[in-house]
């Protein structure tokens, strides 16, 4: 189901869907309150949601479906970028958001990962720790960059996680991974910066009496899967 009250909006979101394997659009309302009502009468597994709307809002839709605790996901698309309306979507059980404008690219990501992380769902009837893991995490894996940004290099990103390894145990600076690599501080400023976009490292700054703050980096070890796509 499509609930968007531009007509111009929810048909170019009825295309993007239909160029998407094993999707098809059931029907597209142009409010919540349509929703709710066609919503008795349609079986949907999965509804891409606006949330600004005239009348009800679409966290008021979203909160309505787990109160009644119907069966059926939600990706909300939404211009609404506010951390509290984020949030508040993501607690009631919102599986992704897209903000307004997208591209196809990040539709289509959603909507893949989606599809086949329900179907993996389907095919368990019960999960190790692994398996778990595994299907929680599958949506922000296939979310990453296929690439290493332009001018990093595989070569010196593997130099640079095998000290990374060496210091999992311990926050690390700029500098301790420029003295044992002998990378210029420039080129290893970037790498860290890609490990931290990617969910790997986390960030803290520090500030002393003297000279300029320090960004002391600590690995994030139940993420350390991530990196294995770029060596």
């Amino acid at each position: 189901m499509i609930v968007e009250d531009d007509p111009m909006v929810a048909e170019f979101n009825k295309r993007y869907l239909e160029q998407i394997e094993g999707f098809e659009a059931a029907v597209i309302c142009r409010s919540a309150e349509e929703a709710m009502k066609e919503l008795e009468n349609h079986s949907v597994e999965l509804l891409l949601l606006d949330i600004f709307m005239a009348g009800q809002s679409g966290l008021d839709l979203l909160g309505y479906i787990r109160k009644s605790e119907k069966e059926i996901d939600v990706i909300v698309i939404s211009a609404a970028s506010d951390k509290e309306r984020i949030q508040k979507a993501m607690r009631l059980g919102a599986v992704d958001y897209l903000i307004k404008p997208f591209e196809f690219q990040r539709f289509n990501a959603a909507l893949s990962s989606y599809r086949e992380k329900s179907l993996s769902w389907k095919d368990q009837k019960t999960l190790n720790q692994e398996e778990l893991d595994q299907l929680i995490h599958h949506q922000e894996d296939k979310l990453l960059p296929e690439e290493l940004p332009k001018g990093l290099s595989q070569e010196t990103l593997r130099v640079i996680w095998d000290v990374i390894e060496q210091l999992r145990s311990t926050a690390f600076s700029t500098d301790d991974i420029v003295s044992q690599t002998g990378i210029s501080r420039v080129s290893v400023r970037k790498y860290l910066k890609f490990l931290s976009d990617i969910g790997l490292l986390e960030v803290n700054i520090h500030y002393g009496t003297v000279g300029r703050p320090v960004s002391q980096h600590t690995l994030k070890e139940d993420q350390t899967h991530r990196i294995h796509h770029y060596l």
